[in-house]
């Protein structure tokens, strides 16, 4: 089974760039699921039903999320009715929506699961603990695991401790794609992060000067997306085997 994981996606930009090049990536390589982080996709940021659902219209099979999966309002009553877009699963009880999915390929089913990270970031609940039990409630052939987190560490961490137990682990949040892809010794693909969809000349997905203008004079800035210039999708291309769970191949993608 091959599965296309791409990083998080920005703004209209990012849409419309995914929209243009990821049909043809996805018949030219034979993909069979493609899973997105999507929250930052809506215009400001977080995301809404309309970025959702022209996400959804571009090829994507599944939504995954992060710190700001519930900043936006509008996507709450959406989050409980499409059981592919995800928020964190270690988000606490009582939110929105939820933290994985099971997609039905035919002769596989492919677990999808989509964690917040503790370091550097909001209070939230262990990652660690929340993946071990959604892990022994759902039955899978393949799992993949988008990790939103800040530090390296904690995403390494995460990985060596699902290797063999799930089938590949990529981290989001940093908007910049690591060259760290890898097999661990127990058969989990990994890479530290997938990247960003977005325009390339930026600074994570915004425009270099409002982000000089922040740091220079300390002054609160709006941030704002460059209007038009090249854009990037970036992300990995697994090769899983669906009898023994485990990742064969990993790539890392940018186009």
């Amino acid at each position: 089974m091959r599965v296309f994981m791409i990083g998080d996606v920005v703004s209209q930009p990012g849409c419309e760039y995914l929209r243009r090049v990821l049909p043809s990536y996805k018949k030219r390589q034979m993909v069979d699921a493609v899973i997105c982080n999507g929250e930052n996709s809506a215009v400001g940021n977080g995301i809404l039903p309309h970025s959702a659902n022209y996400l959804f219209d571009s090829g994507v099979d599944v939504i995954t999320g992060g710190n700001h999966s519930l900043r936006r309002r509008e996507i709450q009553d959406y989050l409980e009715e499409n059981p592919n877009l995800l928020r964190p699963a270690n988000y606490p009880d009582g939110c929105y929506g939820s933290g994985y999915c099971v997609l039905d390929l035919g002769s596989c089913r492919l677990l999808v699961i989509s964690l917040l990270g503790q370091v550097y970031l909001d209070p939230i609940g262990s990652p660690f603990a929340c993946a071990d039990r959604i892990l022994s409630e759902v039955k899978a052939d393949c799992t993949v695991v988008d990790f939103h987190a800040e530090a390296t560490g904690e995403k390494l961490a995460l990985g060596y401790y699902l290797d063999g137990r799930v089938s590949a682990v990529a981290g989001t949040h940093t908007h910049v794609q690591t060259a760290d892809e890898t097999i661990l010794p127990r058969g989990t693909g990994y890479i530290s992060d997938l990247g960003m969809t977005g325009p390339v000349h930026s600074i994570l997905g915004v425009n270099p000067d409002c982000v000089v203008r922040r740091m220079t004079t300390c002054l609160p800035t709006r941030f704002e997306v460059p209007a038009g210039g090249p854009c990037k999708l970036e992300g990995i291309l697994l090769d899983l085997d669906k009898k023994t769970g485990k990742c064969m191949k990993i790539d890392r993608v940018r186009l």
